[in-house]
């Protein structure tokens, strides 16, 4: 569907204009899609990608500041989210050896199976498939990495 018909307005300054706006809502179109298969798992957006990414660097762990740099949103508060995930059991916090003043942070076997279900209940393909071919993704992830320089 148009964006404009999707917000039911035409009223944009230019079409720079117009793409800023339509990024802004497919972001939030397509973080009200995940957020129920999140739910499920009572987990958050940012929580989930802070377990994907100590999935990937698992066994090894992760530090705080290596999650921050990595993480989608820049502005969340990552040893807060962390602190949310140990509570649930999905990942351990212990002092590193070599560094006494670093925490190291790695993902438990729960968070290993929470990601392995999830996994198998949605994959990201199933929804974007359904209005863009392979080509037209890659495409329009060429042109998301153009627009951010």
């Amino acid at each position: 569907m148009r964006i404009e018909d999707e917000i039911q307005s035409t009223n944009f300054e230019d079409v720079y204009h117009k793409v800023a706006i339509n990024v802004a809502y497919t972001q939030g179109w397509l973080g009200n899609y995940f957020r129920c298969h999140f739910e499920k798992h009572n987990i958050t957006q940012q929580q989930f990608n802070i377990l994907r990414i100590l999935r990937g660097q698992y066994p090894k762990p992760a530090t705080i500041n290596l999650l921050k740099e990595r993480m989608i949103d820049k502005m969340s508060d990552a040893s807060r989210i962390v602190d949310r995930l140990v509570q649930k059991g999905l990942v351990s916090r212990c002092t590193n050896n070599r560094d006494r003043r670093a925490v190291d942070i790695r993902i438990s076997e729960e968070g290993l199976a929470t990601l392995a279900k999830m996994d198998q209940e949605f994959k990201t393909k199933d929804i974007l498939s359904q209005n863009l071919t392979e080509d037209e993704a890659a495409t329009l992830s060429d042109l998301l990495d153009k627009m951010r320089g």
